[in-house]
């Protein structure tokens, strides 16, 4: 959070060790997230091994990091839903299972272009 007598750049350098702390606690503590990195990684080495194109490369890692994107965000939307309302709640359950909704849309079309990279490579059409 900037403080009054921080300056422009002090607070841009803060701000940054922030986002990297929450990178590193979702990336230690969430097991979607560590789930979805060994994903990215085992489609890395499968990008690698078939020799994607440049552009193939670029898609496969955007829809990589959207899910993880979304997953954070979802992630934050649940711990902030607990923290409101530790107890179950009819309504609270349904926002958590929206969030998750979303998380489902992200990885549903990185198949679909996971699918549009790699079947062919199988020769299998």
């Amino acid at each position: 959070m900037l403080q009054k007598n921080q300056s422009f750049i002090s607070g841009r350098i803060a701000s940054i060790k922030y986002a990297f702390i929450g990178f590193k606690k979702l990336a230690t503590t969430e097991h979607s997230i560590i789930t979805q990195l060994i994903g990215l990684f085992i489609m890395s080495c499968a990008g690698f091994y078939f020799k994607i194109s440049a552009t193939e490369w670029m898609i496969q890692t955007l829809a990589f990091f959207l899910i993880l994107s979304v997953e954070g965000l979802n992630t934050a939307v649940e711990k902030i839903a607990d923290f409101i309302h530790p107890n179950y709640h009819k309504k609270i359950g349904e926002i958590k299972d929206i969030a998750a909704g979303a998380v489902t849309f992200a990885a549903l079309g990185t198949l679909i272009i996971l699918a549009i990279i790699y079947l062919p490579k199988f020769n299998l059409f």
